[in-house]
């Protein structure tokens, strides 16, 4: 009975230890069969296969009939001007295992620490164990190409889009949305850059061909950001922007805004847009006929008269002539007008934005004289509705009429 409770402790004792196991996951690593690295550590079947469910980030390599493998293993990787290496890992591991800290890893392989944090984080194991030739392999198997395209396979998804699209969503706000529902499932996200893709080059997609006519450019191919002419609105010298406060700079007030004209075909029409800082929430301009200094001023002085006044602190307008009759502008609303400097747009970026949104009804070279006060009001009151990733996915009238609340 004694020997036989001696013999029952004894076969209780771990027979490999962290050496035997590093070395089967340097077999299995290297391309080996788990049959042939349980052997060559000594160890059965039911172990190694217990050591790799614990551990091991990727399916085992399938063997061929003759023992050969049937998957290759990726080859060892050299360093670019991304990627890292074998090497790269190894030096990883080291350091992992002497508890160096991630900067002074990072120091050693020419690397920032966010890159090892990310690399530990991708590619270590289930157990929280990082092995330098597992992870070099995964790596691998992971940039492996040719990959299906993802809008080529997925029709759903490709419906999905075009619904979206057809409501005037832009690519970007689209793949946004996407991630925030679909969640982990990869299948049902994309980046907005591959719907660019789609759109631009019908061969990398299932989305219709008649799709890219509903961005806001509404352009058949893609244009080079070197190739846009810059705008030239002189205009003599008022407030400028450099004048206005810097609680207007930091959307930290509501009452701010950012104005500009989107102009018809052969510039005969057009429709004044003002967009609030703070909420992004819009308001047009009804402008049935000339778009002339005093028509301009007579259209936002009755459409911003009705704010309460600390929701009209100041507007920040380009340098076109249509605002000449500012003073006037800034008597009625007791409000203060600042121009932007000579060819910069680009300061009342989000005026900008909206402009580019507004084109999806209102089309460059059109006639912007037919759409009536009645339709600007719809036209503003569905993109007041549209949760807006600035806003963290809040609509523009919700941020304004927490902003009224509050006050």
């Amino acid at each position: 009975m004694v020997v036989a409770t001696l013999r029952k402790g004894v076969a209780m004792k771990p027979k490999f230890g962290p050496a035997e196991r590093e070395r089967f996951f340097e077999l299995m690593a290297a391309g080996s069969s788990m049959n042939a690295a349980s052997a060559a550590v000594g160890a059965s079947r039911g172990a190694v296969r217990r050591w790799w469910a614990q551990s091991g980030p990727m399916t085992p390599l399938r063997m061929g009939p003759h023992g050969g493998m049937a998957e290759p293993v990726p080859p060892p990787r050299e360093k670019s001007g991304r990627s890292l290496s074998s090497e790269d890992r190894a030096v990883i591991q080291a350091g992992l295992g002497q508890r160096l800290p991630l900067s002074q890893i990072g120091a050693l392989i020419d690397r920032d620490k966010s890159v090892v944090s990310r690399e530990i984080s991708r590619n270590r194991g289930p157990d929280g164990v990082y092995r330098a030739r597992i992870a070099d392999r995964l790596a691998g198997s992971r940039r492996a190409r040719p990959k299906p395209f993802k809008l080529a396979v997925n029709e759903l998804l490709c419906r999905r889009i075009a619904a979206w699209m057809d409501q005037g969503w832009s690519p970007r706000l689209i793949a946004d949305m996407l991630r925030r529902t679909a969640g982990r499932d990869q299948t049902s996200r994309v980046s907005h850059e591959t719907i660019y893709q789609a759109l631009y080059v019908q061969t990398r997609g299932n989305l219709r061909a008649d799709l890219n006519q509903q961005l806001s450019l509404k352009r058949r191919s893609r244009v080079s950001r070197s190739s846009r002419a810059n705008p030239k609105n002189p205009y003599r010298e008022a407030f400028t922007i450099s004048q206005r406060p810097a609680e207007a700079a930091d959307r930290a007030v509501p009452g701010h805004w950012e104005g500009d004209l989107i102009i018809g075909g052969g510039n005969r029409s057009a429709i004044g847009t003002l967009v609030e800082r703070a909420s992004r929430f819009v308001i047009l301009l009804h402008l049935p006929g000339r778009h002339t200094a005093p028509e301009v001023a007579d259209a936002m002085i009755e459409q911003m008269r009705h704010l309460p006044e600390h929701l009209r602190r100041s507007v920040t307008w380009d340098r076109g002539t249509e605002l000449a009759d500012y003073e006037r502008i800034q008597l009625e609303l007791n409000t203060r007008l600042y121009f932007c400097d000579p060819h910069s747009p680009w300061q009342r970026g989000s005026n900008e934005n909206t402009n580019r949104l507004l084109r999806f009804w209102f089309e460059k070279g059109s006639d912007l004289s037919t759409h009536t006060a009645a339709d600007l009001r719809k036209v503003q009151d569905t993109l007041n509705k549209r949760p807006r990733p600035t806003l963290d996915y809040r609509t523009p009238a919700q941020a304004l009429a927490q902003f009224l609340q509050a006050a």
